[in-house]
């Protein structure tokens, strides 16, 4: 099942579609859920009656078995800690975010609200997903004087992060709650935390006032306040809270004042809480997501611990380099988009390209080698790239706010660095064959299969550009 919280049913931007009940899974980013809601659609139920045709299951079950091993020991922080295990290393590394993006180190808060706390005090229990061996979801429950008893899905790092460490909350069991109201109204955590901290900040600068709030004063640290944030965005009540509910590049054009330079977003969505002044592949990762800041669009995991040699990449990558990684961003674009074609969980980027060729072809019984996979992935790439360039997407569009841009971290693993965004666009749209405003060639669309969209392209003009002739 899927269903819209009240987030949704008020078509807010930030509304989610919550699957299996509010300790389940949600589809949080891009507001899916005020798209129901604009349908005047509570929830859609799914019950199949029938198999899945599997063309070879012994040899399905076989492969499965074999690499099943292989899956768990590459996850094993996950299998324990969850995406809350996260927390410390980004923390260390200079990508968990800090009172807005602002901040470089918070090493006793991010203690306090790791996934090893999690483990040690309030966690109950695990989440799977169906079929899975990991079970990277938590189930949590809390019963304190403070919050009153939670009983649910535990906070993920991504949440952590938006009501933690970006208002310097480092209280766990208010974080559990956050994630529950959260879960219950039907709102994106990634997008909420960012308003949040943006929201404090305002209130910092004075852009935001008690008289906006109700009484409500927004201090950086303060549990109760994010509490009532996190309400507030779920009824869209006061009226500075159905602002904000709207995301932060709609808040800063109405307040004005500066704060379109604290307002971080891409395309009008807040991003993840990975910072590209930590991993550059992130900047132009975030900057060419067709729908805005996201990190399910490509991964940065190859800068990390992971290694793809099928792809080119024997060991991990320097994470601070710029030459290479507009490709390396493209490539990974189009890798992940057959896992979300093929429905596969991209935590199984770990285990390489062989395994998921093999479950393909045992399913469909059609062989499929790497080069083709590679080409269905950039063929969507490119379909997303033609629709938003029909919207009047272009290179202009393309970027990172100026907090990310502009403004180094002043402590910590990342201090100092600043992603160069346009060196790695100009390698990345050369590589995709797009022209130099970022959009698809016309050659590069037949050499896909794409020729029906490259003659309904070239007949027309996209707003924003005079003609249609390509850029150098």
């Amino acid at each position: 099942t899927g269903t819209i919280g009240p987030a949704g049913e008020r078509l807010l931007p930030i509304a989610a579609i919550v699957f299996d009940g509010h300790d389940a899974r949600m589809a949080g980013r891009g507001g899916l859920g005020a798209v129901m809601g604009a349908k005047r659609l509570k929830g859609i139920a799914a019950y199949g009656r029938g198999a899945t045709p599997v063309r070879d299951p012994a040899a399905l079950k076989q492969s499965i078995k074999a690499v099943a091993g292989d899956i768990v020991q590459r996850t094993m922080a996950l299998k324990d800690f969850g995406t809350a295990s996260g927390v410390l290393p980004s923390n260390e590394l200079g990508d968990l975010p800090i009172r807005n993006w602002r901040g470089g180190l918070w090493t006793e808060g991010a203690q306090r609200i790791s996934g090893q706390r999690m483990t040690e005090t309030i966690l109950k229990g695990k989440y799977y997903c169906g079929s899975c061996i990991v079970g990277c979801g938590r189930v949590v429950e809390v019963d304190s004087p403070s919050h009153g008893k939670i009983a649910g899905a535990g906070p993920e790092y991504e949440t952590l992060a938006g009501f933690g460490s970006m208002v310097l909350v480092d209280d766990l069991e208010a974080l559990a709650l956050a994630n529950e109201l959260a879960n219950r109204a039907g709102i994106d955590t990634i997008s909420a935390g960012n308003i949040a901290g943006f929201a404090f900040e305002a209130f910092e600068r004075g852009l935001i006032t008690p008289a906006d709030t109700g009484g409500r004063e927004l201090r950086w640290g303060d549990a109760d306040a994010m509490l009532w944030l996190v309400r507030a965005l779920g009824t869209g009540e006061p009226e500075m809270a159905h602002l904000l509910a709207h995301g932060v590049r709609r808040a800063a054009e109405a307040l004005g004042g500066g704060a379109e330079d604290f307002a971080v977003h891409v395309k009008g969505m807040e991003p993840p809480f990975h910072d590209p002044r930590a991993f550059s592949s992130l900047a132009v990762g975030y900057a060419t997501s067709p729908n805005g800041a996201s990190h399910w669009a490509a991964t940065h995991v190859i800068e990390g611990k992971v290694a793809l040699p099928e792809l080119g990449y024997p060991s991990q990558v320097d994470r601070f380099a710029t030459v290479g990684k507009g490709i390396l961003t493209a490539k990974m674009q189009d890798y992940i988009g057959t896992f979300h074609t093929l429905r596969l969980c991209r935590f199984l980027i770990r285990i390489g390209a062989r395994p998921v060729l093999d479950w393909y072809r045992q399913v469909t019984g059609r062989e499929v080698d790497l080069d083709e996979l590679m080409r269905v992935g950039a063929r969507m790439s490119n379909l997303k790239r033609i629709f938003n360039v029909r919207c009047g997407i272009t290179r202009k569009d393309d970027r990172l706010p100026p907090r990310l841009l502009k403004e180094p971290r002043p402590d910590g693993g990342a201090a100092g660095y600043l992603p160069d965004l346009e060196t790695m666009l100009n390698e990345y749209y050369d590589y995709r064959g797009w022209d130099r405003d970022g959009v698809p060639r016309p050659e590069t669309l037949e050499r896909l299969g794409l020729g029906r969209e490259a003659a309904d392209l070239a007949t027309k003009t996209m707003p924003g550009r005079a003609g249609r002739a390509h850029a150098n």
